[in-house]
């Protein structure tokens, strides 16, 4: 439809209202779930297909919807965005420019803005900055490669999946050669992230992208835009000027930063030249500072999830408002190649949560967990390791039935303070593993973990209160087993020790004791000689102790006898 065609209006709450859409309330087929942010020609909105993956949908604004020019810059747009194909950017999935409503649907990136990553875990500095710095250019690299400018680069249309920066937001991407599109009196774009020219009238070119590639890698690694605050006529004046501060911004990529907010676009390193410094910063290719978690998921807690008034711009946090579940297998590739590349990938989610398992099936036929929104890949552990690992157990097992064998009071007391200590231990280390998984390492990390230690081990105290009851409540069933049998003291004992053990290590909330153990015992069995005296000295003691209370008798300490030593069997049983 072209011309003077009037199109019919589409409902007033797709654009409009603050508020998450109303129930039912469908674009192109996606119901929308939640409104994600606005910009000046759309809003954007969380939408999903029956069965298939969350997207993020950006409509016009009714203001502009019916004019036919609007429309014709939205097909640019998906024009520009259907050739531009990269890990580091949003992809378009989907668009119809000339519907009754028109829409264009991108990749949903779960995350921060890199606006709100640095307000709320700091700015990014060292290893962190380059990687930031290098993605982002390699994304923009990508849309210029076919000959397409974003024009609106900035803190709030870059978003942070884990440490990773993906470019969203081509609205006011343009084809290079393509004439002016702007209305009269509008400026397209964000003061103090615009190049000079654009602000003198000019065109813009490869170079304005690399101005505002500069502007936002100062904000990420100072956490303030780097041509200050206040009146948009001030800050573009300093733009013009070439007045930017840059206090505080790492040495490393400072020189760098500060050529490519040179106020003339001639005096600005090309993208080539600014991908070939900073490979030269890094001493080759940057690398992602947190290689065990190569993508982490988004801090959700931190992030409002108020189901009436969803979160500023594309958070990447889907709302409560996600009322049925997400569950699709189809084949699909990521956008990071390089990791997906050769597999095909398939994801289950919940309600109200982002798809959280993603696996890939190699070409052998074998499956294998990938990225960070599900566990990570199974290990491959030769049956070598494997047996070193159940016998060092097997010693530890001894132990508990050596130590309960020989003193029962002593070895429970014991037993109880080591699974306090080992769940609150594990409490605190999956506590500081979200926090640098969520904002990576700080200097303050060991300092945080010593003040929240009393926390953990109150929170450790009702787990191990139940896994020891619940353990206790085995043996106990044990022992009347072992009392109907007639079985030894010495050797009753040694059996409910062992079902102590047992129970102790499957019983409820057990993975927070097994899980330390694992770290410590795994490690181990990889190597030969210091496996084997640590798990020999550990047999010894749990020997030991058997043979102490074979010698010389069960201590019942701290009381003198048995429970139940004065109970007298009546004569006929």
């Amino acid at each position: 439809m072209t011309g003077n065609t009037v199109h019919r209006p589409y409902p007033h709450d797709v654009t409009t209202s603050p508020q998450a859409p109303p129930p039912g309330l469908t674009v192109g087929g996606y119901s929308l779930r939640a409104r994600l942010g606005e910009g000046g020609m759309g809003v954007v909105h969380l939408g999903q297909k029956p069965g298939e993956r969350p997207v993020a949908i950006k409509v016009l604004r009714p203001h502009v919807v019916g004019d036919d020019e609007a429309r014709r810059r939205l097909a640019r747009e998906v024009s520009s965005l259907s050739r531009v194909r990269s890990r580091r950017i949003a992809e378009i999935v989907d668009a119809d420019p000339w519907g009754e409503i028109p829409y264009v649907a991108t990749r949903y990136v779960p995350g921060l803005s890199l606006h709100d990553h640095v307000q709320e875990e700091g700015p990014l500095e060292g290893d962190d900055l380059l990687w930031f710095a290098d993605c982002l250019a390699e994304a923009l690299e990508a849309v210029h490669d076919v000959g397409v400018l974003h024009r609106d680069i900035k803190p709030s249309n870059v978003i942070m999946e884990g440490r990773t920066p993906i470019l969203i937001d081509f609205g006011l991407a343009r084809v290079a050669d393509d004439s002016q599109i702007t209305m009269t009196g509008w400026l397209l774009g964000t003061p103090g992230y615009l190049a000079p020219e654009i602000l003198y009238g000019d065109d813009a070119t490869a170079a304005s992208d690399v101005h505002a590639w500069a502007a936002t890698v100062a904000y990420a690694g100072t956490g303030r835009a780097p041509f200050g605050r206040g009146p948009s006529v001030a800050i573009m004046d300093r733009v013009r000027r070439g007045e930017h501060d840059l206090s505080g911004l790492d040495p490393v990529v400072l020189e760098l930063v500060e050529d490519a907010l040179a106020p003339d676009a001639e005096d600005r390193p090309s993208l080539d030249e600014v991908r070939d410094w900073l490979e030269e910063l890094a001493g080759g290719e940057p690398r992602e500072p947190s290689a065990s978690h190569p993508v982490t998921l988004p801090y959700v807690a931190s992030v409002r999830q108020d189901r009436e008034a969803p979160t500023a711009v594309a958070t990447g946090v889907v709302p409560p408002a996600l009322s049925e579940p997400v569950h699709w297998s189809d084949d699909w590739r990521s956008p990071d190649d390089d990791l997906y590349d050769g597999g095909r990938t398939q994801g289950w989610g919940e309600a109200g949560t982002v798809p959280h398992r993603q696996t890939r099936v190699l070409p052998d036929g074998s499956v294998e967990y990938v990225g960070a929104y599900g566990p990570p890949a199974r290990e491959v552990v030769p049956a070598g390791e494997r047996l070193r690992r159940g016998l060092s157990l097997l010693a530890l097992g001894g132990v508990v039935t050596g130590g309960i064998a020989y003193a029962p009071y002593l070895a429970l007391a014991v037993l109880f303070l080591a699974v306090w200590l080992l769940r609150s231990g594990s409490l605190a280390a999956s506590s500081a593993g979200g926090r640098r998984d969520r904002r990576g390492a700080k200097w303050y990390d060991g300092i945080q973990l010593l003040l929240a230690a009393p926390w953990h081990v109150v929170a450790g105290l009702g787990g191990t209160l139940l896994l020891i009851l619940w353990s206790v409540g085995i043996a106990s069933a044990v022992a009347l087993l072992c009392f109907a049998a007639s079985l030894s003291v010495l050797t009753s004992l040694g059996v409910i020790g062992a079902s102590f053990a047992i129970g102790t290590w499957w019983g409820p909330g057990s993975e927070r004791v097994r899980s330390p153990i694992h770290r410590a015992v795994d490690p181990l069995a990889r190597r030969g000689v210091p496996w084997l005296l640590v798990t020999l000295l550990v047999a010894a003691l749990g020997t030991g102790l058997g043979a102490a209370a074979s010698s010389s008798g069960t201590n019942w300490a701290p009381y003198d006898d048995a429970p139940f030593a004065d109970v007298r069997l009546p004569a006929w049983l």
